[in-house]
């Protein structure tokens, strides 16, 4: 296991044989990792993302699920989920695990970024999984019972420099879910938030400057961190296990949350010198 980990861990993924479970994001990075270890695992999968050809590639690589199917999706177009729920309903019949992994980043100081970037971080990172979510909830209310899977990050917890409305989202979408599991426990409807700290994928590369523009390079942060397959694992195990929040970090990350909660005017003057 990679050292840049938490250790102790034990999937216990067999909990998810035969189920429904629809991944957005899933033609790269995380979203390809859950997909391949849902498919070990026996499940039913849904892989969306706006990229058809890519999610071909990877249901390709899903032979062990009991089946594969590909829904392509904009999350930016909050107003096509209803759609797209429609869709996997019909297909399916319900959805069992919903797994909100699809998103964009950001590289641009928030004075530098025009009001387009913000509206699309947050229709892609917020508004759209709020609308796939309120789409499959009378469904999941009706069986009385559903999981949502929410792929925040660290940056839900606090600010950085350079990351203003990728922050504003990931802080709302734990506003969202937070509230949602209080709301309808009672349901049986389930929510595990996963925040990721660094993690080895395009994040970066695809990360918005002030314009909209992608950044186009990796970063050396996000070079060096934990592994997607080793991201799902951690994903899959919290599932699996019932927790409300899992967070997937190395060790600098994990010191700037206790950081951020134990010594927040220590951790402010910190934030004063970061660049991008």
């Amino acid at each position: 296991m990679s050292q840049n980990v938490v250790a102790g861990f034990s999937p216990r993924s067999s909990i998810f044989r035969g189920k429904v479970v629809w991944i957005t994001g899933a033609s790269s990075g995380i979203g390809e990792a859950l997909a391949e270890r849902f498919a070990h695992s026996g499940s039913r999968l849904i892989l969306s993302s706006r990229r058809e050809d890519e999610l071909n590639r990877v249901a390709r690589l899903c032979t062990a699920a009991e089946s594969v199917a590909v829904i392509p999706l904009d999350l930016s177009r909050p107003e096509s989920m209803s759609e797209a729920a429609r869709s996997a309903l019909a297909m399916a019949g319900h959805i069992d695990v919903m797994v909100h992994n699809g998103g964009v980043g950001q590289r641009a100081f928030a004075a530098d970024t025009e009001y387009s970037v913000d509206d699309r971080l947050m229709r892609t990172n917020y508004l759209g999984p709020v609308a796939l979510t309120k789409a499959l909830l009378p469904s999941m209310r009706s069986r009385r019972q559903g999981h949502f899977i929410v792929v925040t990050s660290v940056l839900g917890k606090f600010g950085l420099p350079g990351r203003s409305g990728y922050c504003a989202s990931k802080h709302a979408l734990h506003g969202f879910f937070d509230t949602l599991r209080a709301e309808l426990w009672r349901d049986g409807i389930q929510v595990t938030l996963v925040l990721p700290g660094y993690v080895r994928t395009n994040v970066s590369i695809n990360a918005l400057t002030g314009n909209g523009a992608a950044l186009g390079k990796m970063e050396p942060g996000t070079a060096a961190g934990v592994r997607p397959d080793v991201c799902a694992e951690r994903i899959i195990s919290a599932a699996a296990s019932g927790k409300p929040e899992v967070t997937v970090v190395q060790l600098k990350e994990r010191a700037a949350l206790s950081l951020s909660r134990y010594a927040p005017n220590v951790f402010m003057r910190f934030l004063r010198n970061r660049g991008l």
